[in-house]
């Protein structure tokens, strides 16, 4: 399926503002996310779903990463002689300014993109909000509506100072937004159709304003626009620091939940690793967790994330933690309400604890 209606366009070059060791190496795009998925797998597979063959990458200055993980796009169908993964220039800085996801700078740099499309429409999505949206419905109610721009939103289910909330009015129609979302708000998804011809336009009267997010820019404009809404009901998980990372990856290991994100008719596709099974030995306890491909577990794992390559000896215990890609947990090691990153070796009869409410962090290759 190929569609003929839409572009895509994702902004990867923004940052937490609150420092973490998860991001000195890699952008928040690339953050590995349930044992086997970056958080940038989300909006290129809900492109990729909708039949969107053509998509634009914005990429950040620590963009390597990013690059390893994506590479062409063959894994989402987007390694193609016409359209395809087109990466672009970004501010090398990237946007830490609270809120900031299309900065228009970023935009106009890739203005040559949306020339040379013949699709009507463009797809603008963020990287740290997930969720599994059916594009091609909101895509179909943004042409049915006649309107410049719809903004897609769901209604907030906790408070996130760093979400977006968007002032709705009659008919769906956008009159503003303000900075943070409280329960019930209506929260932006960072997920926008914007038509081709309006985007172009927006590029060349505010091309002095390209200091400023998209948003930001036009806000005086947004009658003139016609801004419009589309309502999302199912699940979305915003990722602003270490502790949203965590909890709402915790949150996923039950299943009721991890089914509302990841469904058969829309799967979420990410770069293929030839790796065998994981392997449980003689004596390994496994309960309420997700061990991907490549582990070896030998020893007890509770209520934890356990990415590919990880080896957990016999005798080892790891409660609540997040375990990135080849660590190794030695005998006797204790590691409780933690994330570490790839390749950390724990050494034996060590004790690594956080706690619930101060999740101990420790960064790539830390530990030797």
């Amino acid at each position: 399926m190929i569609n003929r209606k839409a572009i895509g366009y994702i902004t990867a070059n923004y940052t937490s503002r609150e420092h973490s060791v998860l991001l000195d190496s890699r952008p928040l795009a690339s953050i590995p996310f349930m044992g086997r998925y970056r958080l940038i797998d989300f909006p290129l597979s809900n492109l990729a779903n909708a039949g969107i063959k053509t998509v634009g990458l914005v990429m950040p200055g620590n963009w390597r990463s990013i690059m390893d993980h994506v590479g062409h796009g063959k894994d989402w169908g987007l390694d193609r002689k016409k359209g395809g993964l087109f990466p672009l220039p970004g501010n090398p800085y990237g946007a830490t300014k609270q809120g900031m996801r299309f900065l228009l700078r970023d935009i106009i740099s890739s203005k040559s993109l949306f020339e040379r499309s013949d699709k009507p429409y463009v797809v603008l999505m963020g990287t740290n909000i997930i969720f599994n949206l059916d594009l091609n419905a909101v895509i179909d109610a943004h042409e049915k509506s006649g309107v410049g721009i719809t903004m897609v939103y769901v209604h907030a289910e906790r408070n996130q100072e760093d979400a977006m909330s968007l002032e709705i009015g009659d008919a769906g129609r956008v009159k503003g937004f303000h900075q943070g979302c409280h329960y019930g708000d209506n929260k932006f998804l960072d997920c926008v159709v914007i038509n081709r011809d309006l985007l172009l336009q927006i590029i060349d009267q505010y091309s002095s304003a390209d200091y400023l997010d998209l948003f930001e820019a036009i806000r005086p404009d947004f009658e003139r626009i016609d801004v419009c809404s589309y309502e999302y009901k199912g699940l979305a998980m915003g990722f602003f620091n270490e502790e949203t990372y965590f909890r709402r990856s915790m949150e996923l290991l039950d299943p009721t939940t991890a089914n509302k994100l990841f469904m058969r008719e829309r799967p979420i596709l990410t770069k293929a690793h030839d790796a065998p099974p994981a392997k449980y030995f003689s004596g390994a306890v496994v309960c309420n967790s997700r061990v991907s491909a490549g582990c070896e577990i030998k020893g007890t794992v509770r209520n934890s994330i356990i990415a590919r390559g990880v080896t957990v000896e016999a005798g080892a215990n790891v409660v609540n933690s997040i375990i990135m890609q080849s660590c190794v947990i030695k005998t006797g090691a204790h590691v409780e309400n933690a994330i570490l990153d790839k390749s950390n070796v724990v050494a034996a009869n060590t004790e690594l604890s956080g706690t619930p409410d101060d999740i101990l962090v420790v960064g790539k290759a830390a530990l030797k």
